[in-house]
């Protein structure tokens, strides 16, 4: 059975890009990045749940946490897992997300989950929890194991790509497999294109810059 094709992309596109693509692809639903966050400081996404929702787009609010290597901020703990868990939980009600929603906490790093990390994300994931929120966590498949242990309900997105370079990849059918096949049988979601170039007229050369993702549900916030 297959999936729901989903795209994700740091900073928002423009709504009536968004509209066309939601038109003319099978691409049911959109990451939607919550700002500003520790490791994302855009707030490009943060008005346009309404116009998005109108058009009858799915969401994955995406949380872009502490990292332990690469950009952003430094800081995993228990404590400051809690801090962001408030922070994500804001967030969400700023940009409209209502309670029972889930969110996403975006961890960028391969193998080995580090002992800080398992205190940040067991921090975020029970504050989030605790104010009504889906908790749910994004992370290489090759850690997705160690995620569930720790917090079994947090839902599990999953990254798993061919490459990072930058490539064509045709419509208007986007690939939509079953994220079971993504190496972690449990996962919510699959990210399985990173720098994927997809046709969008009104773009920059009519190319659009993506990650392209597969999901359970049409709508994974719900």
């Amino acid at each position: 059975m297959p999936g729901f094709a989903g795209l994700d992309t740091s900073d928002y596109p423009g709504t009536p890009q968004m509209g066309w693509l939601k038109k003319n692809t099978n691409l049911a639903w959109c990451g939607f990045y919550l700002g500003k966050a520790p490791s994302h400081p855009s707030t490009s996404w943060m008005k346009h749940r309404s116009d998005l929702d109108k058009q009858g787009w799915g969401f994955a609010p995406i949380y872009v946490g502490q990292q332990v290597t690469g950009p952003g901020t430094h800081n995993s703990s228990l404590a400051q897992g809690q801090a962001d868990g408030k922070d994500a939980v804001a967030l969400m009600g700023q940009a409209g997300f209502p309670n029972g929603s889930s969110v996403y906490l975006d961890i960028e790093n391969g193998p080995p989950l580090m002992p800080v990390q398992h205190d940040y994300i067991a921090g975020w994931v029970d504050t989030v929890a605790a104010h009504q929120y889906q908790p749910g966590v994004y992370c290489s498949f090759l850690l997705a194991e160690e995620v569930h242990g720790l917090r079994s309900q947090a839902r599990v997105w999953v990254f798993r790509v061919a490459t990072t370079k930058p490539h064509p990849v045709p419509g208007p059918n986007y690939p939509d497999p079953h994220p079971g096949g993504s190496g972690y049988a449990g996962a919510f979601m699959w990210q399985l294109g990173m720098a994927c170039q997809i046709s969008l007229p009104g773009a920059p050369n009519g190319v659009l810059n993506v990650d392209l993702d597969s999901a359970v549900s049409a709508d994974p916030s719900r």
